[in-house]
């Protein structure tokens, strides 16, 4: 309640109220407004006290949770490029591999993701284990895996997924699915079981000069610890939620 030196009033009353109409009209999506979906994040915290001091040690350990937690497929992060149009895109993609020098993907290097990186190095990741109630971000600098860690990683893979490298012009228009189909027919029947990595495809690694994670809390007020590279070191420091 509001108290005020002539009367009380409930806070309800104090808000300013929406027309009748105007919520009647509001759009539905379904049975439930998404206006009014919400959780409270209670399940963990994340201060000083618990978070090392490199973002690395940090980012190990809270994967490493994730994956104890059986949270589904958490190497999936979504990949944040910007191109020489300067209009944004995002998709998923799978870390392949993250240490000192970076965190490594693959994909192919004509799609658009490929053709903005070539344009503008520079790129976002962000994992979001929601069971968990965590999203770790990074940023940084994007290089090219060399030739013969791509030609190690591309020899591992499922051979459908070798054989799909070949088969897909990626990000291309097709004419129907009937297209890839047909392309991965052609080069089963060109390479049998070893198909070679498509010049077209490979690997690259995201250098971080930040990271932050980020820890749900109630009432918004939610943890958030950023570590920045500054002078070769690197500054932890926390952020307004």
């Amino acid at each position: 309640e509001i108290y005020t030196t002539e009367h009380t009033l409930s806070l309800h009353d104090a808000l300013p109220t929406k027309a009748p109409q105007a919520m009647a009209n509001r759009p539905r999506l379904d049975a439930m407004d998404p206006a009014d979906m919400r959780i409270s994040y209670e399940r963990d915290t994340l201060d000083e006290s618990q978070a090392t001091s490199e973002p690395l040690q940090q980012f190990t350990k809270w994967f490493d949770e994730a994956i104890a937690a059986k949270v589904p497929e958490p190497n999936a992060m979504t990949l944040a490029t910007v191109g020489d149009d300067c209009r944004p895109s995002t998709r998923i993609v799978l870390v392949k591999a993250f240490d000192s020098a970076g965190i490594t993907f693959y994909t192919n290097f004509t799609s658009r993701k490929g053709r903005e990186l070539e344009a503008n190095p520079y790129a976002a990741l962000q994992f979001h284990w929601v069971e968990l109630q965590r999203v770790v971000r990074i940023e940084g600098r994007v290089e090219h895996v060399a030739d013969a860690e791509a030609d190690a990683y591309f020899a591992s893979r499922p051979l459908d997924s070798r054989l799909g490298a070949w088969a897909s012009p990626q990000s291309e228009v097709i004419a129907n699915r009937g297209v890839l189909v047909a392309n991965a027919a052609k080069a089963s029947a060109r390479f049998g079981l070893k198909p070679p990595r498509p010049d077209q495809w490979g690997g690259y690694r995201l250098v971080p000069d930040v990271w932050e994670f980020w820890q749900g809390r109630r009432s918004r007020l939610h943890d958030r610890l950023r570590y920045r590279l500054d002078d070769g070191r690197w500054v932890r420091e926390r952020l307004a939620p």
